[in-house]
């Protein structure tokens, strides 16, 4: 009688086990549905708070406490156009000095390899990079010399 319950007890945990795998297979094909979808929200969050933070940059920078654009009923500021990067315009610069990437870099109080990226377009300069770019590429070769010189 043992061997008849032992057999017995055996075959209904495989069937017991069949059809928990079963249901659990379904289950484990939503949670990954699941977390696939939670994968992509949490991008589209990312992306909307880049999105909300870039636009709430321009808005702090154009009112600040104490300017006219303050003062209720006064007219928004307008901000100056910012310099926009061109490397080929920095190599035809350099070119039309005659000067090398390393007197650039000592023009442009940056290192040559940094110079190198600039103009190779690998790499976009700082803001504060940018100040001394502008005024680089409205240099003449007289000043240009001179500067390097002293």
């Amino acid at each position: 009688m043992t061997a008849f319950t032992d057999a017995f007890r055996a075959e209904v945990l495989r069937m017991a086990r069949k059809e928990i795998k079963a249901e659990l297979q379904t289950l484990r094909k939503s949670a990954a549905a699941q977390r696939s979808e939670i994968a992509a929200l949490k991008k589209e969050v990312k992306a909307l708070q880049a999105q909300v933070k870039g636009l709430q940059k321009p808005a702090a920078r154009e009112i600040r406490p104490g300017s006219d654009a303050a003062q209720p009923g006064a007219a928004p500021q307008r901000r100056k156009r910012s310099y926009r990067f061109s490397a080929e315009a920095l190599v035809a610069k350099r070119e039309q000095l005659g000067i090398t990437q390393q007197a650039m870099a000592a023009l442009l109080e940056a290192s040559a390899l940094s110079v190198g990226r600039w103009e190779a377009g690998k790499v976009a300069p700082r803001a504060a990079q940018l100040e001394r770019i502008q005024m680089v590429l409205k240099m003449g070769k007289r000043e240009a010399k001179a500067k390097l010189q002293g």
